[in-house]
């Protein structure tokens, strides 16, 4: 096949050779160049020895580089339907993509799903729906009464997204939109950048590599109260949240590839600049539970009050109960614990870890709620969930699940014009939204990306109350776990409390109001 390929690039030349010298036009000219740039190609591709595929089939083998290049894009466009597309599918792309554009997001025709497939999950409407103008819930007070600043927060806020992970444009979009909408930009473990500080309200997260909360003493990233502190009494800053592993990457310790590594990040973060940054995979500042609250207490203090949390994707059972008993135990506590699934997104993170470890969201979320119940803590912890929320369906689920506030990620990227072309830890976004390639992110006008951020999370919150209404709630704190029903392997409709063991939480209504 090699010499066949060869053969036929060599007798191309030589008669593009012969058009030329007979008949020397541009055009001509420009296919002998073309020929010719194969044939060199051809000839390295047949004697060179590091691809064996080339050896075999010159310049053609070449062609699986490309697709595998753009394979992504490929299946997105041409081979996967609405709903089978991962991580999210299409239709919930779409969703996203209309109601940030405000475009019309109603559907004819009918549903795709099939509502006889395991798994398929559903709420049951009621014949005397309510008003959907005036049903409430939408905001939640965030402090519990070790706090002295307490927030009033949106159900729908930003994930952790750095400045690094994401583009400046992308980081002042997403944070104009917040404060349009009047909610909150979390500012992930990168630290605080001049792109967060345009109005909306920050929480400010604290990572394992206490970047914007501390400094590198003997090659070690170790907290310093006053960096910390700069930052924390900011007017912009609502919340502190001390990330100890997130959903992605549980376990492992956030990764800044080097090509992302600029030196205006590095600065920032206060390390070197074009190198591959990786975080601790835990906190130098407490090894134990004892030391966990002291420096909860510590931070809470540094912060002036305002509320403290703790984000972690479910790991082992008994040792989140432990952490959960010596919070109760001590009387000290944090004012929220955000809980990330094992379906979480990141720009960058082993294989591994992404795909086989940490607990999904639901299962994490149903236990540390009833955990925190068990010890009596439910009143005065609040509860954010983290992983893969897209729609109004997707709110109200983890509502019902226990979560007081939803954090979404992937689908406010998805809002400022993210097209899922999966290339976040290449610095090679083609839209501009995760690369700090400049000529990329110039693609990215924040002036038009802003508003769609405000209506994505306008238009998911009225979607919310109207699902709410249909149900005959008169307010999106009333669902529970036992009004979401799915469909089980043997085709029986099951509702969600019992499947994960929440039937307990419902037996009076004072459980229900904690």
């Amino acid at each position: 096949m090699r010499n066949t390929i060869l053969a036929i690039l060599i007798l191309a030349a030589v008669l593009c050779g012969v058009l030329v010298y007979f008949m020397p036009h541009t055009g001509n000219i420009i296919l002998f160049s073309i020929t010719a740039v194969l044939l060199i190609i051809g000839l390295y591709d047949a004697f060179q020895d590091k691809h064996s595929l080339w050896r075999s089939f010159p310049v053609i083998a070449r062609l699986r580089w490309v697709f595998e290049e753009e394979r992504e894009k490929i299946q997105q466009y041409f081979i996967e339907d609405d709903l089978n597309g991962t991580p999210i599918n299409r239709e919930k792309r779409s969703i996203v993509y209309q109601r940030s554009k405000k475009e019309t997001e109603t559907i004819p025709f009918g549903t795709q799903h099939d509502v006889y497939e395991k798994g398929y999950e559903f709420v049951k409407h009621s014949l005397f729906p309510k008003d959907h103008h005036h049903i409430d819930g939408e905001r939640v007070l965030i402090g519990s009464d070790k706090c002295t600043q307490k927030y009033d927060a949106s159900i729908i806020n930003i994930s952790a997204m750095s400045f690094g992970s994401l583009s400046k444009n992308a980081i002042m979009a997403l944070n104009q939109g917040a404060k349009m909408a009047d909610f909150a930009h979390n500012t992930g473990e990168g630290g605080i950048s001049p792109y967060h500080l345009q109005g909306g309200d920050l929480i400010f997260q604290v990572g394992t590599g206490y970047f914007g909360a501390g400094k590198t003493v003997n090659g070690k990233r170790v907290f310093d109260d006053e960096i910390f502190k700069a930052n924390a009494i900011r007017p912009e800053v609502k919340m502190i949240e001390i990330k100890f592993s997130q959903g992605a990457k549980p376990g492992h310790g956030g990764i800044l590839p080097a090509k992302k590594n600029t030196e205006e990040i590095a600065k920032i973060r206060a390390v070197e600049p074009h190198t591959r940054v990786d975080s601790p995979p835990g906190h130098d500042a407490f090894s134990n539970f004892e030391e966990m609250i002291a420096f909860i207490q510590r931070v809470r203090e540094l912060a002036e009050g305002k509320p403290i949390g703790v984000k972690f994707c479910v790991g082992d059972n008994e040792e989140i109960e432990e952490m959960i008993q010596a919070f109760s135990e001590a009387k000290n506590y944090p004012d929220f614990i955000a809980v990330d699934g094992g379906e979480g997104g990141t720009g960058a993170a082993p294989l591994e870890f992404t795909n086989y470890i940490g607990t999904p969201l639901l299962e994490g979320l149903a236990f540390v709620h009833k955990t925190l119940q068990k010890y009596n803590l439910r009143n005065q912890i609040k509860i954010v969930a983290s992983g893969k929320a897209v729609d109004a369906f997707d709110v109200v689920k983890y509502k019902a699940m226990g979560a007081d506030i939803i954090a979404m990620a992937r689908s406010f990227m998805l809002s400022i014009g993210c097209i899922q072309a999966r290339e976040c830890n290449l610095d090679s976004c083609p839209v501009g939204v995760a690369t700090q390639d400049e000529d990329l992110v110039k693609a990215l006008v924040v002036e038009d990306k802003n508003i769609r951020v405000k209506n994505y999370h306008d238009k998911t919150i009225d979607a919310v109350k109207e699902m709410v209404a249909a149900m005959g709630k008169q307010s999106i704190a009333d669902v529970k776990s036992k009004h979401i029903f799915r469909r089980n392997k043997a085709g029986d409709i099951t509702s969600l409390d019992k499947i994960y063991g929440l039937e307990e939480m419902y037996v009076n209504s004072s459980v229900i109001k904690n």
